[in-house]
């Protein structure tokens, strides 16, 4: 039976759309496959998910005694968070709104079967 290693990160203050970017180059690699591409990748949200990654590696091999070469990364989402709001001064005496997108990030590994 495979064991899911699951981490977590919330209210990421990158946006969804930018950060699935990212998580799609990753998905379905082996996990220290994924952490070697996640170092070079020059994007703003490579260094947050590389971080998210490692963490379920060590979870995986602290908790549950899996080798990180053993790993994949099985399943990798990011979902839309609350949007901060507010406004800013415009043209004309009006008011533009300014939207702060953030995201939710979930990895989950899974031992290579």
């Amino acid at each position: 039976m495979a064991t899911d290693i699951r981490a977590e990160l919330k209210n990421c203050g990158q946006s969804a759309q930018k950060v699935r970017l990212v998580i799609d180059l990753v998905r379905g690699k082996p996990a220290v496959q994924a952490l070697t591409t996640l170092k070079f990748l020059p994007r703003a949200a490579a260094p947050t998910i590389y971080k998210l990654v490692a963490s379920a590696v060590a979870n995986a091999e602290e908790n549950f005694g899996v080798s990180r070469d053993d790993l994949v990364v099985y399943q990798i989402m990011a979902d839309e968070a609350p949007t901060r709001k507010w406004r800013r001064f415009g043209a004309r005496g009006r008011f533009r709104p300014i939207l702060r997108r953030a995201s939710h990030i979930t990895v989950v590994l899974r031992e290579r079967a």
